[in-house]
C-alpha cells in the first residue's frame, strides 16, 4: 500500500510540473530578413501582453525581447512602438518538425507577405522583418502559428502602421 501511494504521489508532481512546463511554454523570437538583434535575453516575466494574445494589427514594444518569449507588452499603434505583426500563418499538425524546419518555414512565410504589406521587399526597405513561432514545449501544446513583425531597420521606434509605406 505503501509503494502505491507513494507511485500515485510521484505520478502526480510529474504531472503538475509537466503541467507548469506547458503553461509556462512560449514562443521563440527570431531576427529575420535582411536584419534585426538577438540579445539572448529572456523574458520570463509576468509584464506585458500574453504573446499567444498577439494579432495581426497590434503595435509591440518588443524591442528587448528574444529567445523565448511568454509575454510583450502590445501598444495603440498610434504610440512609438518597435514593432508591428503583419501576417500570421499557423504551420500543418505533426511532430515537432524541429526549429530549423521552423526557421525555414518562418522564412518563406514572412519574406513574400513583408512585401506585400509594406509595399517593396525588405532588401529595398527601411524596415525589414522577424517572427515569433513555435518552441518544442509549445508545438506540445498546440501551438503553431508563425507570427510575422515588421520593424525599422534602425531599430529606431515606429509611429503609426508601415503598412503601404513602399519604403
Amino acid at each position: 500500500m505503501a509503494t502505491t501511494q507513494s507511485s500515485t504521489a510521484r505520478f502526480i508532481a510529474l504531472l503538475a510540473v509537466g503541467a507548469a512546463s506547458l503553461a509556462l511554454a512560449g514562443c521563440s523570437l527570431l531576427p529575420g530578413g535582411n536584419g534585426g538583434t538577438d540579445t539572448g535575453d529572456t523574458t520570463t516575466s509576468d509584464e506585458g501582453d500574453d504573446v499567444f494574445s498577439i494579432e495581426v494589427g497590434d503595435c509591440l514594444n518588443d524591442a528587448d525581447v528574444s529567445d523565448e518569449v511568454s509575454s510583450v507588452p502590445i501598444v495603440d499603434c498610434a504610440e512609438a512602438h518597435d514593432s508591428e505583426a503583419y501576417f500570421a500563418q499557423d504551420l500543418p499538425d505533426g511532430d515537432f518538425p524541429g526549429d530549423d524546419a521552423i526557421v525555414t518555414s518562418a522564412e518563406e512565410i514572412c519574406a513574400p507577405e513583408f512585401t506585400t504589406f509594406v509595399g517593396v521587399a525588405d532588401a529595398d526597405s527601411a524596415y525589414t522583418y522577424s517572427y515569433y513561432y513555435p518552441t518544442e514545449a509549445s508545438w506540445g501544446a498546440g501551438d503553431r502559428e508563425i507570427l510575422c513583425v515588421a520593424y525599422s531597420d534602425d531599430l529606431s521606434q515606429i509611429t503609426g502602421s508601415v503598412k503601404g509605406l513602399n519604403s
